[in-house]
């Protein structure tokens, strides 16, 4: 269980999230095909014990769903319970509309950066441990473990290929942000993001950074 002060923090935080989304990421994306499904949650898959809190226990009315309306967003990327529906578990739901949203904004940057390699190390990397970071804190917040992210954990083995803020400004500081947010400085980690208004604006700095240096 978290405190109250470290809740608003992780709303502020999940305000900056849609706000990115919005301003940097949206703007930029292609059009895409239905998201495939994924590998069943904890609910409704056939070897579980026991049902875990649902989406629709937890997430109504909650700052945490808004993650599901931003993966909605990033079919290549979004990959929900086949049964996608109201009685999944809502710690295994967020996990997975986490690894997306990462993922969709690895692939965004990488195209803005003029990047003409693929990143599928990267995408996989940063979208696992997008689910375990975020997945960590909405669990401790509701008291709700899930043996997903125990699966995410086990597979997130290259810590060290995480890109950083100056690397991937916007997924670099959602991962920092994230690794703990209980004790966060309650500052964003790329600040100079604030005064972009898209993402040539944000590879005009990254250049001109890499130029001075």
């Amino acid at each position: 269980m978290i405190s109250a002060a470290d809740t608003q923090t992780v709303h502020q935080l999940l305000g900056r999230i849609v706000y990115f989304h919005a301003l940097f990421i949206e703007p930029e994306l292609r059009p895409g095909p239905w998201p495939e499904a994924g590998p069943a949650c904890c609910n409704h898959d056939v070897a579980a014990l026991s049902p875990r809190r649902t989406v629709d226990e937890l997430l109504p009315d909650s700052a945490w769903a808004t993650l599901g309306d931003i993966a909605a967003t990033l079919p290549d990327y979004h990959r929900p319970c086949p049964r996608a529906a109201g009685t999944c578990c809502a710690t295994c739901y967020i996990a997975t509309a986490s690894a997306a949203v990462a993922a969709g904004w690895v692939q965004t940057e990488w195209r803005a950066c003029r990047r003409t390699d693929e990143p599928e190390k990267l995408l996989r990397v940063c979208g696992t441990a997008a689910a375990v970071r975020l997945g960590r804190v909405f669990a401790a917040q509701h008291e709700t473990p899930c043996p997903t992210l125990d699966g995410f954990a086990e597979v997130l083995t290259m810590r060290e290929v995480l890109p950083g803020p100056e690397e991937l400004p916007l997924t670099g500081e959602l991962l920092a942000l994230w690794a703990d947010p209980t004790v966060t400085t309650r500052q964003p980690v790329a600040s100079w993001l604030n005064h972009c208004t898209g993402l040539d604006d944000v590879r005009r700095v990254l250049d001109t950074r890499r130029t001075d240096t």
